[in-house]
């Protein structure tokens, strides 16, 4: 069980760190499965609306700010909804 930053409340943990380095392990300790898998639903919609490639550096980085916008409110996009370019 973890305090899930993105639940606001307890709940199951992940089995293992799902990204790499300290962040991943900072998520495997904050975040839930739930929470987790509502950043993986959230990062799809970005992926798709952006035409984003996980295999592009620069895409990559834009996903880990929005990350960690969404699981624990720090950063650039913290506050910031998702909007598609354009909008």
């Amino acid at each position: 069980m973890v305090s899930c930053v993105v639940l606001n409340r307890e709940a199951p943990g992940l089995t293992r760190v799902p990204y790499p380095g300290e962040l991943g392990q900072r998520i495997f300790n904050s975040v839930s499965e739930e929470g987790w898998k509502k950043w993986i639903d959230y990062q799809t919609m970005i992926i798709n609306e952006n035409g984003l490639s996980t295999l592009d550096p620069t895409s990559l980085q834009l996903l880990e700010k929005y990350m960690v916008g969404f699981l624990f409110k720090e950063g650039e996009l913290a506050s910031q909804p998702f909007a598609p370019p354009g909008s």
